[in-house]
């Protein structure tokens, strides 16, 4: 597996924020997002069960798969080890790939990008939201059980606070919403 980073954070975005988790960034994305933070090209190859073994130094039982977009490297059985091993699985995934059959997958974050879901369970949607003129109808038709919305950083101070007013707006527009901040890059952790 083609693997960006591990390392052990607090989980700085959505229903687990604040939590202790060992983020496993797999390298490599089907999309070229504008305002995406990750360098997913280089990475270390690394076997399912270096992986496990990478993850069992840290003391939490939550691990969070991410990416770039990790649906395009994950296995059942690379589930089933984290699982064996005690840990509780969260993917953060774009949705354009379903999950690979046999993937039980304890916690699905869904944050679409312009292209067609796939995805036949989401726990949480979680929108980036780069402010007025953002077609959310798109969304409408996606089922889950929390619904997220949260401020694109565009790295531009001014910038950011208009979407944030924006966004605050539309949520106390359309209650079903609730506000997922980058906490993590608020705080200054990795």
């Amino acid at each position: 597996m083609k693997i960006n980073e591990i390392f052990y954070s607090l989980q700085g975005e959505g229903h687990y924020t604040g939590t202790p988790a060992v983020f496993i960034r797999f390298a490599g994305c089907n999309l070229k997002c504008s305002f995406c933070d990750t360098n997913f090209t280089s990475f270390t190859e690394m076997t399912e069960d270096d992986i496990v073994k990478e993850t069992e130094q840290y003391p939490t039982r939550h691990i969070v798969i991410t990416g770039g977009e990790p649906t395009l490297q994950i296995t059942p059985s690379f589930i089933a080890k984290l699982h064996k091993a005690g840990k509780y699985v969260q993917i953060e995934t774009n949705g354009t790939n379903a999950l690979p059959e046999g993937c039980d997958i304890d916690w699905v974050t869904c944050s679409p990008k312009y292209k067609a879901v796939k995805l036949q369970h989401i726990d949480e949607l979680k929108v980036v939201y780069e402010g007025e003129g953002q077609d959310m109808s798109q969304y409408a038709s996606l089922k889950a059980s929390e619904y997220r919305l949260q401020p694109c950083d565009t790295q531009d101070v001014e910038r950011n606070k208009e979407i944030l007013r924006q966004t605050i707006d539309f949520i106390l527009k359309n209650p079903i919403w609730k506000l997922s901040l980058q906490t993590h890059k608020i705080l200054n952790v990795r």
